[in-house]
């Protein structure tokens, strides 16, 4: 007679069969398996950290174009005719969309961790499908240090096989070329902000664009006052030309967005708004509007008599912004919009803004003059005007066009502006609102910025981050030692711990005196064998086989 031994009973494991069910709907103990990937799983799993990697180049980007947010919903705005806040819902869906893959990426990252084999889900490869077809220099350090982070966290998983397998050379060699790659990459890294504190430039100057829109509505008298305190060293506006002659401020093509045209002219809200005389632009509210979009959420903020004060302003004309200006000595820049063919002023705009700029009494050095069209007979009206270039040319071609001064988009500088800064031509880069670009164009050597929030600049007396070339040195070679140091005591921790241990599934040895059955019939068996009810006492493992239809002495590895 054989004497049987109790069956072991296993305890349950949470945490697995969480990590396991979530991941690939397996969540009973003989659905999961220390098997080798297959082809197809170990696919879907390149594919999924594809799918993160791109998702975090998404996100980062978004995240770090919080400075243009407000001019992607103006270009929105023009296409479509409907102001709306267009990034609230690229920004929510890619921050659930790169929240789910990370997800995933974590479960993945914790199965290999624990030997257990990746099956990745049927749903979860239709979200990751769709999530995939769904859709730098300032900050290089940094993300290179958290790259750096990253995949020295990765050696504990990677160590882990190494020390586990025995064909791993392929894994081990393409993770020590990533690692040597993060080493050395801080040699290609170069940032403005990387640089000798002693050769820092003076703070840029800041000109309020539209005002302080971030505080009043855009292109009103109370916009530049709140931008005259904020101490800004000039205004910029947008102007167009009424049907009688009058420039007045206004960025948009027509009145719908930033008036009440639509309640006082109903029949005329599409219409350009250059087509309106002075007198009916006068006559509507420039105010309410932002009361009732708050476009940067300040609304709440304000007290009762600032919300009067923003529900009353009108269309400010570009007289009133000059005088303004005049009286606190700050600098003007305009854009001026040249109005359509059939307009009476079509070929006389530039003489009658000319024409405001003289008889308002502000000094002409006050005044940056963009406009391209009859710059010769512009200078010899009003030689005293900053002539400013809005296009980048050679710097020999701008002196001879008599231009000192250049307002550009940001994105447009780069190491060869420093040829214009030689050439003795000053550079206004617009439109800079986030504390970080500032800093990067204060460390670039910038003479001044345009910007929609001078209320936020102002708070940033030095830039963000400024580090010599030594200091970043050290930084570089003490992340890089340490990293190091890291991974060789993982990987030797590793070694240690998996020496002397041998790889065994506890299913396999308890089902190998088993004849093979079908998959249904094995899966019963071992759903007895582990859930068995303890409180009756363990049968022998001689019932729990035959009651399944299995010979358990039908084993050469059992002896009578």
């Amino acid at each position: 007679m054989v004497k049987h031994q109790p069956l072991q009973v296993y305890e349950r494991q949470l945490c697995l069969s969480c990590l396991t069910g979530i991941y690939g709907c397996r969540w009973k103990r003989y659905q999961r398996s220390h098997d080798d990937t297959t082809k197809w799983e170990f696919l879907w799993s390149v594919i999924l950290f594809f799918t993160f990697s791109l998702l975090l180049v998404w996100f980062y980007f978004w995240w770090e174009a919080h400075n243009d947010y407000n001019e992607f919903n103006w270009f929105l705005y023009n296409r479509s005719g409907e102001w709306s806040d267009g990034t609230i819902p690229i920004l929510a869906s890619t921050a659930a969309g790169f929240t789910y893959i990370a997800f995933l990426m974590i479960l993945a990252l914790c199965h290999i961790a624990v030997g257990q084999q990746l099956n990745l889900h049927w749903l979860h490869k239709v979200m990751l499908t769709t999530v995939l077809f769904f859709p730098v220099q300032a900050t290089g350090p940094f993300l290179h240090l958290g790259a750096l982070v990253a995949v020295t966290a990765l050696a504990w998983l990677v160590a882990g096989q190494v020390a586990r397998a025995e064909k791993t050379m392929v894994v081990l060699l393409l993770y020590l070329s990533v690692l040597l790659g993060l080493y050395l990459v801080p040699l290609s890294i170069t940032s403005p902000c990387i640089m000798d504190h002693t050769h820092l430039t003076p703070r840029p100057d800041i000109i309020g664009h539209q005002g302080a829109p971030m505080l009043a509505p855009e292109n009103t008298v109370l916009s530049f006052q709140r931008a005259l305190q904020m101490n800004v060293s000039g205004l910029e506006a947008d102007v167009a030309i009424s049907f009688d002659g009058v420039p007045f401020l206004m960025r948009d093509r027509d009145l719908r967005r930033t008036t009440d045209v639509g309640k006082l002219f109903p029949d005329r809200q599409r219409e350009d708004a250059s087509f309106f005389n002075w007198t009916d632009l006068h006559s509507l509210n420039a105010g309410q509007w932002f009361l009732k979009d708050d476009p940067f959420w300040t609304v709440r903020s304000m007290s009762q008599r600032e919300v009067r004060l923003v529900g009353n302003q009108s269309v400010c004309s570009l007289e009133q912004l000059l005088r303004l200006a005049s009286s606190q000595n700050r600098t003007v820049v305009f854009n001026l919009r040249r109005p359509p063919p059939e307009h009476p002023r079509y070929h006389s705009w530039i003489n009658d803004t000319l024409e405001v700029v003289r008889l308002s009494g502000i000094p002409q050095h006050l005044v940056m003059w963009t406009p391209d069209w009859d710059r010769g007979q512009v200078r010899l009206v009003a030689p005293g005007l900053q002539q400013t270039s809005v296009v980048k040319r050679p710097p020999q071609a701008l002196h001879q066009q008599g231009i000192s001064r250049l307002l550009l988009r940001y994105s447009q500088i780069h190491r060869q502006t420093n040829s214009f800064y030689r050439s003795n031509l000053s550079v206004t880069l617009y439109t800079v609102n986030e504390p970080w670009l500032f800093s990067v164009l204060w460390c670039s050597g910038v003479s001044s910025v345009s910007s929609e929030a001078p209320n936020i600049l102002k708070k940033v007396p030095y830039p963000i981050w400024l580090m010599s070339p030594d200091e970043y040195c050290l930084i570089w070679v003490a992340a890089d030692v340490i990293s190091f140091t890291v991974v060789i005591g993982i990987f030797v921790f590793q070694k240690w711990r998996m020496s002397g241990m041998r790889s065994y599934n506890p299913e396999q040895i308890m089902l190998s005196a088993a004849v093979r059955r079908s998959s249904r019939d094995v899966n019963i068996m071992k759903e007895k064998l582990i859930f068995s009810e303890v409180s009756h006492g363990v049968g022998s493992a001689e019932d729990l086989y035959m009651e399944n239809g299995c010979d358990y002495y039908d084993n050469e590895g059992i002896s009578h």
